[in-house]
């Protein structure tokens, strides 16, 4: 019975531990580790502007993307910041992925595979979802460190 409680408190020491160390870091908004800063929300530059913003902390975005069916954006630059809304500096072997529930719909294309941005294709008329992946590892094979939730995309025609 001895043994069992034991083992049950150093389990209990190896869950909380990490918590409170965690807490610790977003209280100083400052993380010790490897990835530096600690990536927060999302942001979609188009033409200088933001178009789009990703707040990781209610996992909600602010604004859309739209493209007229049989057109491009221009290149749009995502950039990953922290919870002051400042561009992340991230290290070499971090990389975009980026997901569209219906490629029927629209389509993203990276000029560079794993590049901070790329251009949204109208395909056909409608909406979906596109969620955008902060990856590490290399282009391919790595493992996602950040995952916003969907932002819609409009596809429409002009009027």
């Amino acid at each position: 019975m001895g043994n069992a409680t034991l083992r049950l408190r150093s389990l209990a020491m190896v869950l909380v531990v990490p918590l409170a160390l965690s807490a610790c870091d977003d209280a100083t908004g400052v993380e010790e580790g490897d990835h530096g800063e600690e990536v927060e929300g999302v942001k979609i530059v188009l033409s200088g502007a933001v178009i789009a913003s990703y707040d990781g902390d209610t996992q909600s975005w602010t604004g859309e993307l739209d493209v007229e069916v049989g057109e491009e954006t221009a290149h749009m630059e995502v950039r990953f910041v922290d919870h002051d809304g400042d561009q992340v500096t991230l290290d070499s072997d971090f990389y975009l992925e980026v997901e569209v529930e219906n490629e029927a719909i629209a389509e993203f294309e990276q000029d560079t595979p794993g590049e901070f941005g790329g251009h949204l294709h109208g395909v056909s008329e409608g909406e979906t979802d596109v969620v955008f992946k902060l990856m590490h590892g290399t282009v391919g094979s790595g493992h996602a460190d950040f995952v916003t939730t969907g932002v819609h995309a409009h596809v429409g025609h002009d009027h």
